[in-house]
Order: C-alpha cells, then structure tokens, then sequence
C-alpha cells in the first residue's frame, strides 16, 4: 500500500512539472501569457498573446500580397529576433521607425525556427480576437 502510494505522488509529480513547462498544449489555456519570448520560442509556443519590447533591427519592405503589413525584425533578446508584421488595413502605419528605434508590442506570437512572428498588433473590428498594439516614440499604434 505505501509503495502504491510513492508511486501515485511521483506520477503526479511528473504531470505537474510536464503540464507547467507547457508540454501539455492541448489541456493548457492557450491563451495564458509565457514567462517570454524566449520560452514561447523554446516551447514552439503559436496562437498565444504577448506583450513585449525589443530594439529594431531591420526595417523591411511592406508586405504587400494580399492584406498589407508593416514588417520589421525586433531584437527581443540576446539570442532572439522576431518579425513583426503590423496590419496596415486595420491599424495606422508606425511612423519615423528606424534601425536602434524602442518599441513595445502586444499582438499573437507564432512560432517559426528563426524567432517567431508576432501579429495582430491592432484592434479587431468584430471583437472576436484580443485587441493588440505596437508603442514607438510616445505613439500607440493600434
């Protein structure tokens, strides 16, 4: 009986450390806030809300096939970079944005093998999806 029962406190021992670390990504509330980046990256985390802040590496050309986007790569850590690709149709353009240039997001991190893509950094006109917004320069762009 007490060796039935060490055995049951490992078992759950395990799943908690399993279900904290994330591993368990379809019984976790996808909608839950990572530590950071670099764990939404290392868990290969998609489909979840960040908010965050980096210096611009690179300003890119706008995206424009399809729906418009503003592109950008942001160093957000000392070994990771993310794109962010900041809608033009629903929200302004990021105006003076510049290579050394601050900027604070919050927007849908998806994960990809070269840091992440960021989007959403905009409010959704039907409501359906958690509102985002991109800061530079004492402007909210959203």
């Amino acid at each position: 009986m007490k060796q039935r029962i060490i055995s049951i406190l490992i078992v759950l021992l395990i799943l908690a450390v399993t279900y904290q670390r994330g591993l368990f990504k379809g019984f976790t509330d996808r909608g839950r806030q990572p530590e950071s980046l670099a764990y939404a990256y290392e868990m290969r985390l998609s489909d979840i809300q960040v908010e965050g802040g980096g210096t611009v590496e690179r300003v890119l050309e706008d995206d424009t096939e399809g729906i418009a986007h503003q592109r950008f790569i942001l160093r957000v850590g000392p070994e990771q970079t993310i794109l962010v690709a900041h809608n033009l149709d629903l929200a302004p353009r990021v105006e003076n944005l510049n290579r050394g240039d601050s900027v604070r997001f919050s927007g849908e991190y998806e994960w990809n093998d070269k840091g992440g893509v960021v989007h959403w950094t905009h409010r959704d006109p039907d409501g359906r999806h958690r509102d985002g917004w991109i800061f530079h320069d004492g402007k909210r762009y959203e």
